[in-house]
């Protein structure tokens, strides 16, 4: 398995918030990700499906669409995903999410 590394919270707060950069890049990458229990492809599909159940459809949920394709996850998956969650986070919640998985 390859390690995540992660530094956007070092480099883009570590001056102004130090604690919340090491526990973004430390603790949840450093830590949280790189625990062996989950596979990196079932952690992306985690994160997406919390991501868009929570109405989530910024920057984030596209770095991590992004992620879920290096992690492994298809097109076709990441379709049959998007429209899972519609039935169970919300139909405008998975709407708003497609056209990001459509681009990645």
């Amino acid at each position: 398995m390859t390690m995540i590394k992660q530094t956007a919270g070092h480099d883009q707060l570590g001056d102004f918030s130090p604690k919340f950069a090491h526990y973004n890049d430390d603790v949840l990458f450093g830590e949280v990700w790189n625990d062996p229990t989950l596979s990196p492809k079932t952690r992306s599909i985690i994160t997406i499906s919390t991501l868009i159940g929570k109405g989530i459809t910024d920057s984030s949920l596209k770095y991590h669409l992004q992620t879920a394709r290096t992690n492994g996850v298809t097109r076709d998956e990441m379709a049959s995903i998007l429209t899972h969650i519609a039935f169970y986070a919300g139909w405008p919640n998975a709407w708003a999410a497609f056209p990001m998985a459509k681009e990645v």
